[in-house]
């Protein structure tokens, strides 16, 4: 069950001169870092990481898909805002959703969705419940009719 409405967590991204081409413009690949550091501001705020020990378990978060839909450029030295929420909350996965904007102007969407997993012998990951304390906390974030 979800409330009226998701709380989100929003956190800013200055286009850097490494983050673009030759034109000036952000390319591409940087918003999936953007998403990704977004992603685990909005953990760490809630005392969480993609990779911690919950019950006596190393868990982790890898992604099993991203996807990146874009509407505008942003350029060397502008300020993103990137708002995140949860599209999807499963048993053993999340869907993470951000939208970019400067100012007002709708510049793109993604979103990650990764699978919780215990880290096993020699580094052996599989997938597992997500643990009470993430879903506790991530459960405000989950947007409505999800």
């Amino acid at each position: 069950m979800t409330s009226a409405a998701a709380q989100t967590f929003r956190t800013t991204r200055r286009v850097e001169f490494s983050d673009t081409d030759a034109a000036g413009i952000a390319h591409f690949t940087a918003f999936f870092r953007w998403m990704e550091q977004a992603e685990h501001e909005l953990l760490r705020s809630l005392g969480l990481s993609v990779f911690m020990s919950v019950g006596g378990r190393e868990i982790t978060w890898p992604r099993v898909n991203s996807k990146c839909d874009f509407r505008s450029m942003a350029k060397f030295e502008e300020t993103l805002e990137i708002a995140v929420t949860i599209s999807r909350l499963g048993e053993k996965s999340v869907t993470w959703s951000f939208q970019f904007t400067i100012g007002s102007s709708d510049v793109a969407s993604g979103e990650i969705t990764a699978v919780c997993c215990e880290v096993g012998e020699g580094g052996s990951l599989a997938s597992t419940p997500i643990p009470t304390v993430f879903l506790t906390k991530l459960r405000p974030f989950l947007t409505p009719n999800s």
